[in-house]
This record gives C-alpha cells, sequence and structure tokens, in this order.
C-alpha cells in the first residue's frame, strides 16, 4: 500500500477549521502573542523615537553649557576669590561663547532674610534663597520674563539695588505687577524688584531665588564666603562646549589655572547610547514576559484541544494518517495563531508609536526591518508553544482513542 500523504493545503485548511471551530478560545489564545508583539514593536519604536529626541534636546541645552567653578586651588584658604572682576568679559571674549556670568550665594546675616515688609513679614522667608549674580548669568541661562527685565551694565557698574526674583517668590510676596514699583527686603535692605521670571533653559534654581547684581552684594556683604564660592555659567555655540570648558582656566588667570574646575558636558553620542540601551533592556524584559505568557497560553490551549480531540485524533489515525501528520496539524494551529498575534500585535505597537509620537509632536522613528521581523518573532512563539503539545497528541494509540 503506497504511503500516506498530507499536502500542505490540506494542512493549513485543517489547522484554520480547528481554529475557527472556536474563534473566540482562539482570539484570547492569540491575546498573549498580540500583547507580547506589540509590547516589541512599540517600546522599540517610541525608544528610538524618544533617543532622538533626547538627542535634540540634549544638544540644544546641556551639550551647550560649562560650569566654571572657582576653587582655588591649593591656596584655596588665602584666595577666597580666584575670579577677576571682568571674568564675563574675559570668558566671553573666546571663541563659540555666546553668554556668561559670575554668581554665588549670598550668607546671609542672623536672622536675616527675605521679606516682602520692612519690619514683621515671614519668617519663613528666611529660606529664601538669595544669588548673586552678574547680567550674564541670566543671559547664560535663557531666562524669559513674565514681566520686567534683567539688570545691565549700568546697574551693575553703580552697584544699583535691584532684583529679579523667581516666579514661586513674586507669588509668595504677593508681587503680581511691576507698575507700582515693588520692593523686597534682603535683611532690611530694599531692593527693588525689576524683572520676575518666567522660565529658563538652564541653571533652574533661578526660578525660586531672588538674584541681585554681584557689585551690589558684595558692596553689602563682602566677597563669597570660603564655603560659598564664586562659579560661572557659560553658554556656547554647538560644538564649543568642550574647547571652552579647557580655555577658560587660562583666560580668567593664565597665571592660576588650577584655580579653577570646568565642568563639560558628556558626549552626546555616549549619553544617547546609554539611554537608548537602558530603554531597550527594561521594555524589552517587558516584552519577553508578555511572550513567554503568550507562549504558555498558546501551549496550554493547544494542549486542551488535544486532549478534546482524542477521538478525533484516533479516526484520523484509524484512516491512515500517521503521527508526524497530527502532530503537524497541531503546529500548524499553534503557528497560525501565532502569526495572526504577531500580525496584530505589530499593527498595534506601530500605531502606538504613531499615536505617541503624535501627541507629544515627536518624529516617529519604526525600523522596517522590525515590522517585517515582528509577525517572525509571532511565528517563532507559536511554533515553539505547540511542539510539546503536538508531541503529545502523536503518542496518542488509535485503538485507545476509539475506546473514548
Amino acid at each position: 500500500m503506497p504511503r500516506s500523504r498530507f499536502a500542505w493545503r490540506d494542512l493549513v485548511a485543517q489547522a484554520l477549521a480547528g481554529m475557527l471551530q472556536r474563534p473566540a478560545r482562539s482570539m484570547l489564545t492569540a491575546l498573549g502573542t498580540v500583547l507580547g508583539v506589540g509590547t516589541f514593536v512599540a517600546v522599540l519604536g517610541i525608544t528610538a523615537t524618544a533617543s532622538g529626541q533626547i538627542g535634540d534636546r540634549f544638544n540644544k541645552f546641556t551639550a551647550t553649557e560649562v560650569t566654571v567653578e572657582d576653587t582655588g586651588g591649593e591656596d584655596s584658604e588665602h584666595v577666597p576669590v580666584a575670579l577677576p572682576p571682568d571674568a564675563d568679559a574675559r570668558v566671553g571674549a573666546l571663541n563659540g561663547v555666546t553668554a556668561a556670568g559670575t554668581y554665588w550665594d549670598v550668607r546671609l546675616s542672623a536672622g536675616g532674610g527675605v521679606r516682602a515688609a520692612p519690619v514683621g513679614g515671614d519668617r519663613q522667608s528666611q529660606a529664601t534663597p538669595v544669588l548673586a549674580a552678574s547680567a550674564g548669568v541670566l543671559r547664560a541661562a535663557g531666562a524669559t520674563f513674565a514681566q520686567g527685565r534683567s539688570w545691565d551694565a549700568f546697574h551693575d557698574g553703580r552697584a544699583e539695588l535691584v532684583a529679579v526674583v523667581g516666579p514661586g517668590v513674586a507669588a509668595r510676596f504677593g508681587i503680581s505687577t511691576l507698575e507700582t514699583l515693588p520692593a523686597v527686603f534682603i535683611d532690611d535692605i530694599p531692593f527693588t524688584v525689576v524683572g520676575i521670571l518666567a522660565d529658563t533653559e538652564r541653571k533652574p534654581d533661578l526660578l525660586m531665588s531672588v538674584v541681585v547684581p554681584h557689585t551690589a552684594a558684595e558692596a553689602i556683604w563682602g566677597p563669597p564666603d570660603p564655603g560659598a564660592r564664586a562659579a560661572m555659567l557659560v553658554s556656547t555655540e554647538m560644538g564649543a562646549a568642550r574647547q571652552v570648558a579647557q580655555e577658560a582656566p587660562y583666560a580668567l588667570r593664565p597665571d592660576h589655572p588650577d584655580y579653577f574646575k570646568t565642568v563639560a558636558p558628556p558626549d552626546p553620542r555616549s549619553l544617547r547610547e546609554n539611554v537608548t540601551s537602558d530603554l531597550d533592556t527594561l521594555f524589552l524584559l517587558l516584552a519577553g514576559i508578555c511572550l513567554v505568557i503568550g507562549a504558555v497560553g498558546i501551549a496550554n490551549t493547544t494542549l486542551v484541544a488535544v486532549m478534546e480531540r482524542t477521538a478525533e485524533i484516533g479516526l484520523r489515525r484509524a484512516l491512515g494518517a500517521r503521527g508526524h501528520h497530527v502532530a503537524g496539524q497541531f503546529i500548524a494551529e499553534s503557528s497560525t495563531l501565532g502569526v495572526v498575534g504577531g500580525l496584530i500585535g505589530t499593527s498595534l505597537g506601530t500605531a502606538t508609536v504613531v499615536a505617541t509620537a503624535a501627541a507629544r509632536d515627536w518624529t516617529p522613528i519604526v525600523h522596517p526591518l522590525l515590522v517585517l521581523a515582528a509577525p517572525f518573532v509571532g511565528l517563532v512563539t507559536g511554533l515553539v508553544a505547540g511542539l510539546y503539545p503536538s508531541w503529545r497528541a502523536a503518542r496518542i494509540e488509535p485503538v485507545e482513542a476509539l475506546r473514548r
């Protein structure tokens, strides 16, 4: 007798018939694969999209920021202030520098603080930080003003008692307009408020501080204390930050560049790669867990189907079907469930990436190979999940099956 054969067309037809017998159960079985593949596509797509945005934002702000700290070097005890009076002009003359300014935290007198009135006032205002700064600091920080403006070289030269306050300070002291020439009292000394900040691109602590000209602060409270040494904030053109960080100490003090420590931005490519790698590892683990859950669901459902269809399997074997024919049918069913789940998951994952990018006003990035590979991941998941149930089905003896 010729050996029985099972054409591929018959195998696919039988697999589809087995799935469509219980469509609701088949869809619920494929749900795990849908979630796994969808998470796989969405995670990689959103990670690639977010990575591009991280790179853009890093390049725009962090990659153009340099901080110069006045440490005083080994002579710090004898050199309270190493920054020269014309530090802003010296660093500002370097190629690639767009703005530079000096700042330090003001140490107020014991029991003093910042108040809205010369007597009484809110005692909690003692916690309001006061920052002595040159006009270049606000420019380097990319400050925008809700009202008013910053002081300028005229105020610096005359040590004028003016101040710029952050929005939090303005709200606390009830300063809603500058038309009435409001003032804040620092150690009971009135400083006219000339500007209220709206936001800053760098140095966000300015938003919670009172900022006064460094010349006025030095005239009233003296130079920076050893514990609150001065520093410089420098904004640069794109690609110039590292070079400026190397040149700034020599521009400030050619005789003692060791008095300063510069903080330059890290390489944006390495930062982007590190962030992308961390996100990929975290979310791919989540996608892998979903795929495992989907595989277990397909395996469990396929095994239940084998037990329910024992009589059918026995009849097929009695009519000439061989063990590998039965195994192939169940593997085809589980693989088809995996492919269907992979296709639906790929569509949902891609839609999630596009929707997320549209909501955040980003440019969606989905690699074509990812879209092509994702259904194959579903196929492999279904194939692996169907191995054990198909092996069990192939080992069923026809006589024992027909007795049930």
